[in-house]
């Protein structure tokens, strides 16, 4: 088979893959292509909520025609027994003759047994086609399995001189209708969007996706060491209609936010503040694998000074705000240019009026 072939059925299968982002935590977001000849005669995505599994979609649109096929698989088959049978049973069931897979899976339950059972099997197997690409499109996935933590993407929407709002508590709003249809775009592709407890003080945020008519919502996470959030706002209303996460230490009175309809999660406290690494290792436990976050200042600078920033997402608008303004980051005790948080440019675009720029660690 040419390389050519399989980067372009791969290709397909990546961008089934994509559709799931934000939709099947804790399972990464699969995508396959099965093929015979050059018909395609089934494809599938891991399903809302992480089941079905891609393959098994796949297979099941393609019949008795998955015989002999090749199958291109984003992610290497699993094969454990858990709430469903192992894909790469399925695969050897179905009778494929090849199966093509981007990146293998550092899962301990698979790492390296999926691809043994259908070589067992007498099926031609290749991997690493678009494996880069894959590794991106399941970075939290992976993230959660080799660190133990979801993937953070931090969103920052400043002025030219880096404020979130005017001295006097202003900040609705700083960017534009572009900027802000694409951070409601961004939200969907994530398993929660977080903020600190004084975002949603000051704020009072609703956090969940508007305007593109979807019907599965991320979850809310605050992180509020000592859970003084207003009772009466729209998080508090809304925590039984969307999965409301609150991270706080554990002393906090919880009582009250439980009978509401949230979810208790107690995180360690370092230096007087919840421990960032700490709340991330729970999330992670918890089965979110990609999380959005969108500050305020405290929150983003603990993020981006222990090195737990995997994407950092700037707007910015052509106002300026001045000295008096909000800062975009709380103080990070950086004395020295060598100490600062370095990163890279990833991207850039022109979003309405403000600018968009993607940065990444170096």
């Amino acid at each position: 088979m040419s390389a050519a072939r399989d980067r372009r059925f791969m290709a397909l299968a990546l961008s089934l893959g994509r559709r799931g982002l934000g939709r099947v935590w804790p399972n990464p977001n699969v995508g396959c292509v099965i093929v015979q000849g050059d018909r395609i005669v089934g494809r599938g995505r891991t399903a809302d909520g992480g089941r079905p599994h891609a393959e098994t979609q796949a297979l099941a649109q393609a019949g008795e025609a998955a015989r002999g096929a090749t199958a291109y698989v984003t992610l290497e088959p699993c094969a454990h027994h858990g709430q469903t049978p192992p894909c790469a049973e399925a695969l050897v069931a179905a009778g494929v003759a090849r199966v093509v897979v981007a990146a293998q899976d550092p899962d301990p339950r698979v790492a390296g047994r999926g691809l043994a059972r259908l070589r067992d099997a007498g099926i031609a197997v290749d991997t690493g086609v678009m494996a880069q690409e894959a590794r991106h499109d399941l970075a939290g996935f992976l993230s959660r399995i080799e660190r133990g933590r979801p993937f953070v993407t931090l969103k920052l929407a400043t002025s030219l001189d880096g404020r979130i709002a005017t001295g006097t508590g202003e900040s609705r709003w700083i960017t534009g209708p572009g900027a802000r249809a694409r951070v409601h775009m961004m939200r969907a592709r994530h398993d929660a969007v977080m903020v600190g407890g004084g975002t949603a003080r000051v704020d009072d945020p609703m956090l969940n996706v508007r305007g593109l008519g979807i019907d599965r919502q991320p979850v809310r996470v605050v992180l509020s060491r000592r859970l003084d959030l207003p009772q009466d706002g729209a998080l508090a209303r809304s925590a039984r209609d969307v999965l409301l996460w609150l991270c706080h230490a554990e002393a906090a009175p919880t009582d009250p936010w439980v009978a509401l309809g949230a979810v208790s999660l107690p995180c360690a406290v370092e230096g007087g503040q919840l421990d960032a690494a700490d709340v991330l290792a729970r999330l992670g436990q918890a089965g979110l694998t990609r999380v959005f976050c969108e500050g305020g200042a405290g929150l983003a600078a603990s993020l981006l000074g222990a090195g737990l920033v995997d994407e950092l997402v700037m707007f910015t608008a052509g106002c300026a705000i001045g000295a008096e303004g909000t800062p975009a980051l709380s103080a990070m005790g950086i004395g020295a240019l060598s100490d600062a948080p370095r990163l890279r440019l990833a991207a850039q675009e022109r979003v309405g009026a403000d600018l968009m720029s993607v940065w990444r660690p170096q």
